[in-house]
C-alpha cells in the first residue's frame, strides 16, 4: 500500500502523474534549432493548442548562457518570464522545467519565482531541478562546478521550507534568513520538486528528498533497469510513497503510421503505431510520463500535435 504524498494533492502534479499510469507532455520550444537557436514565433499559440488538445505538461528549459559547444539555447527566454507567459495562455495543462539549474541561482530567488508561477497558474507548476551540465557557465557566475552537488542539496532544503513555512530560520552558504518571510507560499503550501538527471546525487537521496525523477531517453532495454533501480530506491527510502519516473523522447513522427523506428538524437523517427508500441513498453515497465521533444521533426509541429492528440493521447490521457 502506498503512503499518501502531499504532492498528490497538487493540481499540476496530479495532472502529470498518477500511480500505474503513463501521461504525455511536450518539451518547448516545438521548433527546430538553427545554429542552436529556435524560432520562437508561434510558440505561445502551439502551447495553447497543446492545452486544448489535452496534453499533460509543457516543459521549459533553463539555459542561462549560450554555449556554442552545446549549440542549444533552449527557448532563449528566461524560464520564469516564459512560464509567466505560458500561465496566461493556458488553463489546465501542467507547467514544469527540465530543469532549473539550482546551483547557479540564489535559492530564495528560485523559491519566490517558483511559488509565484505556481500561484498565478492556479497551482499548475512543478519544479524540475537540475545541477547543470555545462561547466563553462560556472566561472561566469563565480561558482564552483565541482561544488554543485552540495549547492543543489542546500537549495532543495531552502526552497522546500521557504515555500511552505512561515518565517523559517535558515542558514547556509547562501546566507542567513531570520525574522523575514518569503511570499507567496506555494499552492497548498507544497511545491512538488523533481530531480532532472541525477544532479550529482544518489537515487536514494533523490527518493528521500524529491517527488520524482526525470531522466534522459534510453532504448527500453536500457531504460528498464533505470526504472527498476528507481522503484527500489523509492521502496526503501520513501516508505512506499508514490514517486513517479519520467523521461524525454525526441520524435520525428513519420507520415506513414507503420514506419519502423530509426534512431535519431535521443529518440526515434517512427510512425504512430510504432510509437504506441514504445509507449506501451514504457508503461508496462513502470514509467509515468514521457515528454516529447519535436526539435528534429520534419513535419510542422501543429500537424504532429493533432496526430498525437487523435491517435496517441486517447490511450494515454492526462491524469
Amino acid at each position: 500500500m502506498r503512503t499518501p504524498s502531499p504532492s498528490g494533492q497538487h493540481r499540476g502534479f496530479a495532472r502529470m502523474f498518477q500511480p500505474d499510469r503513463l501521461t504525455l507532455g511536450l518539451m518547448l520550444p516545438l521548433a527546430p534549432l538553427e545554429n542552436g537557436i529556435p524560432d520562437m514565433r508561434g510558440q505561445l499559440d502551439l502551447a495553447a493548442r497543446a492545452d486544448r488538445l489535452g496534453f499533460a505538461t509543457l516543459w521549459v528549459r533553463d539555459v542561462p548562457l549560450f554555449d556554442p559547444q552545446f549549440n542549444d539555447a533552449g527557448q532563449i527566454y528566461d524560464p520564469w518570464v516564459w512560464l509567466g507567459q505560458l500561465a496566461t495562455v493556458t488553463r489546465d495543462i501542467a507547467l514544469s522545467a527540465a530543469g532549473i539549474v539550482l546551483p547557479l541561482r540564489h535559492p530564495l530567488h528560485t523559491a519566490k519565482a517558483a511559488a509565484s508561477v505556481d500561484v498565478v497558474s492556479g497551482g499548475r507548476f512543478v519544479l524540475g531541478a537540475a545541477s547543470g551540465d555545462r561547466p563553462a557557465e560556472y566561472p561566469a557566475f563565480h561558482l564552483s562546478h565541482e561544488a554543485r552537488g552540495a549547492a543543489y542539496q542546500e537549495s532543495v532544503e531552502v526552497i522546500r521550507r521557504s515555500t511552505a513555512e512561515d518565517f523559517p530560520r535558515l542558514s547556509g552558504s547562501f546566507g542567513t534568513l531570520e525574522g523575514l518571510d518569503l511570499l507567496p507560499k506555494a499552492s497548498g503550501r507544497y511545491l512538488p520538486m523533481l530531480a532532472v538527471g541525477s544532479a550529482q546525487q544518489t537515487l536514494q537521496w533523490i527518493a528521500r528528498n524529491l517527488d520524482g525523477w526525470v531522466t534522459y531517453f534510453r532504448p527500453i532495454e536500457a531504460q528498464k533497469p533505470r526504472i527498476d533501480m528507481w522503484r527500489s530506491a523509492v521502496e526503501t527510502q520513501a516508505h512506499g510513497a508514490f514517486r513517479p519516473f519520467a523521461t524525454s523522447m525526441f520524435i520525428d513522427l513519420a507520415d506513414d503510421p507503420d514506419a519502423a523506428p530509426s534512431p535519431i538524437f535521443l529518440g526515434y523517427r517512427l510512425g504512430r503505431h510504432r510509437l504506441l508500441e514504445e509507449l506501451d513498453a514504457l508503461a508496462r515497465h513502470g514509467a509515468n510520463h514521457v515528454a516529447f521533444n519535436l526539435r528534429h521533426s520534419t513535419r510542422p509541429a501543429g500537424e504532429v500535435l493533432e496526430e498525437l492528440a487523435e491517435f496517441v493521447l486517447p490511450r494515454y490521457p492526462s491524469a
